[in-house]
């Protein structure tokens, strides 16, 4: 398969080709912290074990947010109701 050739999808005339991919795949291995900082730029990475890591680090973040969430009803609960009003009308902003 050549590298310009296009991939359609089958939601309609949308093309993508395998350069685009591909650079879609590098920019992602770049944002990684685990894969970006740790290895010397000529390295190079498989895109399977870029997109892995990055399921895995956005299930790391996701669960970072919810563990935050909760952090932050615990200490909602333990605040008198003036101090909690103005923490959730900081939020909502």
């Amino acid at each position: 398969m050549s590298s310009r050739k296009s991939l359609s999808r089958q939601t309609g005339a949308s093309m993508i080709t395998e350069d685009q991919i591909n650079d879609l795949v590098v920019q992602l291995h770049r944002l990684l912290p685990e894969l970006g900082n740790n290895r010397r730029r000529s390295e190079k990475v498989s895109a399977s074990r870029v997109l892995q890591e990055t399921c895995s680090y956005i299930r790391n973040l996701n669960k970072e947010v919810d563990d935050l969430s909760e952090r932050l009803s615990q200490l909602l609960e333990s605040t008198d109701s003036a101090q909690a009003a103005l923490i959730r009308s900081l939020l909502m902003q």
